[in-house]
């Protein structure tokens, strides 16, 4: 028993040699195979790469291409409607100079008319301010030519009012604290 164990011991190593060397030879003849195969498919390889980062390009470009138009649009859309909030708020002050000038042809009392106008001037001034928009105080302040524009220099009634404002011609305006209007002033010497 032991000879015939030993002989099928050393036939099965033969057959596991002879199959090992099979595995070569096929492996050998696949890889001369493929280095022969492998310039044509690695050029298909590229190819397909090279496909496939065109086509990525393309869809990058024409989704960017539709990003510019899109945000250019609704920027034209903004600064066309960009004040239409503030209009709407400021339409029922012209509806109140529309109902004072009815009132002023009929009218024979000043006062009243004046005190109409008052009011009207208010609701003005609080709608803008709740806009943002600030008056600018300059009376007495120092002349600061990043605020106000000199329209003239007069001479100072006194010593302390030199290079202040005396006088203000136009006033000046901040929106959200932006100088909007420079105010226009007059200046002592």
């Amino acid at each position: 028993m032991l000879k015939k164990k030993k002989k099928e011991d050393t036939e099965v190593i033969d057959n596991t040699d002879a199959v090992i060397d099979e595995t070569n030879q096929s492996g050998e003849q696949e890889y001369a195979q493929a280095q022969t195969k492998s310039p044509a498919s690695a050029e298909d390889v590229l190819k397909e790469e090279l496909a496939l980062a065109n086509d990525k390009y393309l869809r990058l470009y024409a989704e960017f291409d539709n990003f510019r138009r899109r945000t250019s649009k609704e920027r034209v859309e903004l600064l066309q409607t960009a004040g239409k909030e503030t209009i709407v708020s400021l339409l029922p002050i012209l509806d109140d100079f529309e109902r004072a000038e009815k009132a002023l042809e009929t009218s024979t009392d000043v006062n009243a008319v004046k005190e109409g106008v008052a009011l009207i001037q208010n609701k003005l001034n609080n709608i803008l301010s709740q806009k943002g928009l600030k008056p600018m105080q300059s009376i007495g302040q120092p002349f600061d030519p990043d605020l106000h524009e000199a329209i003239t220099n007069i001479p100072a009634p006194t010593d302390d009012m030199k290079g202040k404002v005396i006088d203000e011609m136009e006033k000046g305006y901040y929106l959200n604290d932006n100088v909007i209007r420079f105010a226009k002033v007059i200046v002592g010497a």
